[in-house]
């Protein structure tokens, strides 16, 4: 199995340490967790995916000169440029600043991140003996994830850390591909026509990632998302029978640990109830269907994230105001609502208007 060469990481193991902030109680009763756990938390929580990054000016100038990679492994600069949202949004949780090609550069993989691009690798994994070729992912190269992780939760303090990880098909797409693709016809070929490739490669890019959640858990993270870019271009039969399986690998790392568990992906609205299936605790719903929705074709049992559009950032106050209220009725339906946007904050946000959303938001009764 792949997993053998994916280092010595025993999956089975359960537990955080007696200093982790979900068992010393500095995270445990926070409002992000409360309402991960479908509790009533004691104002609503909120927090944006890409908050720590582009649109804030200190990220813009402690990143000069250092690439993308770069950055994401230098503990110090991730642990700065994760807390930067923290201060200004005053926001309920932070994200940790990586990128979910950073397993793959650890283990070896020749990928880097090519502004204007995204992630491009060195060869593209197009065979079996790509896959049997590919390195192998330690324990060991982790050490600057666990260390950013560990100095910022020692800044956070009652704030909880979300980890994240790409999920094993977004992972797969970029490797099949070699870049960025619009319609994914490599990845979604290679299920069909080479199915034992397809699969040892996923369960490989889930390893690397469970590995990577892993990490960032047990150093000190509260919760983890794990993130499916690309998962809307795939039918739901294909989903559930190509890449499901893999998912649930990945997690199966981190499943038992204690901490919530949140999946999302983009498109992914007739995916919703088989990305609940592979065993999370959390969905994030992206801006295309309304809470309410959401949480009827889930059943009415499933804490909800999301889901404000991101297009309506730039907008009249008066109109993201409504809409922000809007998500906040659509998401009490559910048992538990951590308020965030549809999709990632586009670079050219006015910081301003994130932090008069957040205050929005925490004004309103939960």
């Amino acid at each position: 199995m792949i997993f053998g060469r994916i280092g010595s990481m025993d999956i089975g193991s359960t537990g955080l340490g007696a200093s982790h902030p979900l068992v010393d109680g500095r995270t445990s009763g926070s409002a992000l967790i409360s309402a991960y756990r479908g509790q009533t938390p004691h104002r609503r929580p909120v927090w944006f995916m890409r908050q720590a990054g582009r649109s804030l000016p200190e990220y813009r100038a402690l990143r000069e000169g250092t690439n993308m990679l770069e950055s994401c492994l230098d503990p110090e600069m991730a642990s700065e440029i994760t807390l930067q949202p923290v201060r200004r949004h005053d926001v309920d949780a932070g994200i940790f600043f990586s990128d979910i090609v950073i397993p793959l550069k650890l283990a070896g993989v020749d990928v880097d991140i090519v502004p204007g691009v995204g992630p491009v690798l060195g060869a593209p994994i197009r065979s079996a003996a790509d896959v049997a070729a590919l390195p192998t992912l330690t324990a060991e190269a982790l050490e600057p994830i666990r260390q950013a992780v560990a100095l910022t939760v020692a800044q956070l303090g009652s704030t909880p850390l979300i980890g994240f990880a790409g999920a094993p098909f977004t992972l797969a797409a970029y490797m099949v591909e070699g870049r960025p693709s619009r319609d994914h016809l490599g990845p979604r070929t290679m299920m069909h026509a080479d199915p034992e490739t397809w699969r040892a490669l996923t369960e490989w890019a889930a390893d690397a990632s469970g590995m990577f959640l892993r990490a960032q858990l047990e150093a000190g993270a509260s919760a983890a998302q794990l993130f499916d870019s690309w998962a809307g271009s795939l039918g739901l039969a294909d989903y559930r029978a190509r890449v499901a399986p893999a998912s649930r690998r990945a997690l199966d790392h981190v499943r038992g640990l204690g901490a919530p568990l949140i999946h999302f992906g983009t498109g992914t609205s007739e995916l919703l109830v088989a990305m609940h299936e592979v065993g999370v605790d959390v969905i994030g719903v992206d801006y295309r269907l309304p809470l309410d929705e959401a949480n009827r074709r889930l059943g009415g049992t499933v804490p909800l994230q999301g889901n404000i559009d991101p297009a309506l950032l730039p907008a009249p106050w008066p109109i993201l105001e409504r809409h922000v209220r809007d998500v906040l009725a659509a998401g009490a339906s559910a048992p538990g609502h951590v308020v965030n946007l549809g999709h990632g904050v586009p670079p050219e946000t006015d910081p301003d208007v994130l932090t008069r959303v957040v205050d929005l938001i925490h004004s309103v009764e939960p």
